[in-house]
């Protein structure tokens, strides 16, 4: 890929070439995932980090697919498909998760501290 096409994506890529460009934690959480061109549907994401996901996805997804993953009281999050295998997808994010909002995702599905989201 030439530089150009990286310029918007840079932290993403930076971070991507490592073996994994962050730690991920399993996790359950209920939530809705919409590929390109088509409607959304119910999934479960097992795992987040900061770069990306694993959600459940019945139907087979081809890598490179664009999709977006709505987690409950949060924005749309704009991610493309990695890989697909048995019923799972991974998914990387177009723009790295602040560390603020990962936190705060995990401390509200783990059921930790209180977390009340800002309306």
């Amino acid at each position: 890929m030439n530089e150009y096409l990286l310029g918007t994506r840079d932290s993403y890529f930076t971070a991507a070439q490592e073996d994994r460009s962050a730690p991920r934690t399993r996790i359950n959480i209920p939530a809705t995932m919409r590929i390109s061109g088509a409607r959304g549907f119910q999934t479960v994401v097992h795992d987040l980090s900061l770069s990306g996901f694993c959600a459940a996805a019945v139907n087979r997804l081809q890598p490179g697919t664009v999709c977006w993953l709505t987690l409950p009281g949060l924005e749309s999050l704009q991610a493309e498909v990695i890989w697909w295998d048995n019923s799972l997808a991974g998914c990387a994010f177009d723009n790295l998760l602040s560390p603020i909002v990962h936190d705060n995702i995990l401390t509200r599905f783990r059921g930790g501290s209180q977390f009340r989201p800002v309306a």
